[in-house]
């Protein structure tokens, strides 16, 4: 009812007050703990899987602008090749070199991501006086997921430039593996190793205690030169750019983030909102119903079309902003691709004019560098790859989430 005061001012009293009890508060704990939950154990089980592609596409990305010692051409050929040489000079282990560092990282990208997701949904609900339970138009899911991968750029940065440096590491050591400890001659099978800090900071020697050479196998007592792991990769970049080098290749971060994160969420609700429409007069017209009684069916995703409306999904995400990915990996590789001795780094940096030092820590003007030597083509190196990739991780990803949201929502 209206109450008067003053016989001026009419104010609207309002029957009831929105609380968290009726699902309209802006945030909750337990949304957040579950966002979290489903978020790391789907985005685990994604990382598992596309790993091996993963690395490949940075390799084939940080070749752009280091090829092979002393030529111009780069060292792979293409996905396929670039994985052929990791498994023959790398073995197994060479596929999932850095692993650990993604699998916790994919785990928390994932989870803030949909913990922001769900949190700015909340917040547009909450500027337009709409309930929790109400869902938004796809132009506002776009807007919500575009502002979550904003917010997430900053934690992403920093976790992928460590990712990636260890994916390259092994692009600078010498091509050639070492026979296996049941092939060497008896005089060198009771040798121990052991380690000592080498006189390079960014790397250790091992050293053999019986340094008798072989003939046969003349490397299996030289120096062996091993690359730094995940804190050694962190304390070697903050002691040569400062604090601020682990956000290198941040713009292109900002911009893959944002933008394909509005594209990746927009494109999969879009497609689900397809499917289960579809669905829905397929069961209106199976019970001989009219449409609109039919349509109050169920409106939770079936694991195949979670699948599908994913794998869509990301696969327009990849190929919307895969250039800004390129040149972010670029700028994360391109001082651990720079030849490994000291005097041979110096002259790599001396070639380099004033102008091109400059541009390779902005993104613009990498990005110009790059398309000036290899044009579109260098800025999609591994975009085919990549595609494939993500079109059965992505889906893999909604399929984990939309499961346990429904399992356990």
């Amino acid at each position: 009812m209206p109450a008067t005061i003053d016989d001026s001012v009419v104010v609207q009293i309002p029957s009831h007050v929105p609380g968290p009890e009726d699902g309209s508060a802006l945030f909750t704990f337990r949304s957040a703990l579950k966002n979290i939950v489903f978020g790391s154990f789907a985005g685990m089980v994604s990382e598992v899987f596309e790993y091996p592609f993963d690395l490949a596409k940075v390799r084939l990305q940080a070749q752009i602008l280091s090829p092979s010692s002393g030529t111009n051409l780069p060292r792979f050929n293409g996905p396929m090749d670039c994985l052929k040489q990791t498994w023959t000079e790398e073995g197994l282990r060479g596929l999932y070199r850095g692993l650990p560092v993604p699998i916790v990282g994919s785990m928390a990208e994932t989870a803030a991501l949909f913990v922001a997701y769900s949190g700015f949904q909340d917040m547009i609900r909450s500027m337009t006086s709409r309930p929790r339970t109400e869902k938004l138009t796809i132009p506002e899911l776009g807007l919500a997921a575009g502002a979550a991968g904003l917010a997430c750029s900053f934690v992403i940065t920093p976790i992928e430039l460590v990712k990636c440096k260890m994916q390259v590491q092994m692009m600078n050591m010498p091509r050639q593996r070492l026979p296996p400890i049941s092939s060497l001659p008896a005089a060198l099978a009771p040798t121990r190793l052991f380690t000592i800090p080498a006189f390079s900071h960014k790397h250790t020697t091992v050293v053999s205690r019986n340094t008798t050479p072989s003939q046969h196998y003349p490397h299996s007592t030289a120096a062996i030169r091993l690359p730094p792991g995940p804190l050694g990769v962190i304390r070697e970049t903050v002691q040569a750019h400062g604090l601020r080098g682990l956000w290198i290749g941040h713009t292109g971060t900002l911009v893959r983030e944002t933008g394909g994160t509005a594209v990746w969420f927009a494109i999969k609700e879009l497609v689900a909102d397809g499917l289960l429409r579809r669905r829905k007069v397929q069961d209106a017209s199976m019970l001989l119903l009219p449409k609109s009684i039919g349509a109050d069916t169920s409106t939770e995703l079936l694991p195949w079309e979670s699948a599908l409306s994913g794998a869509i999904a990301g696969g327009v995400c990849v190929l919307a902003f895969y250039p800004a990915d390129t040149v972010k990996s670029a700028m994360q590789t391109e001082d651990e691709l720079r030849p490994s001795s000291s005097a041979a780094r110096a002259s790599a940096i001396s070639k380099q004019s004033g102008a091109a030092n400059a541009s390779s820590k902005s993104f613009t003007g990498t990005l110009l560098r790059m398309y000036a030597s290899h044009g579109l083509k260098g800025l999609y190196a591994g975009c085919g790859m990549t595609v494939a990739r993500a079109i059965p991780s992505s889906g893999i990803v909604f399929v984990v989430y939309d499961g346990l949201a429904a399992w356990l929502g």
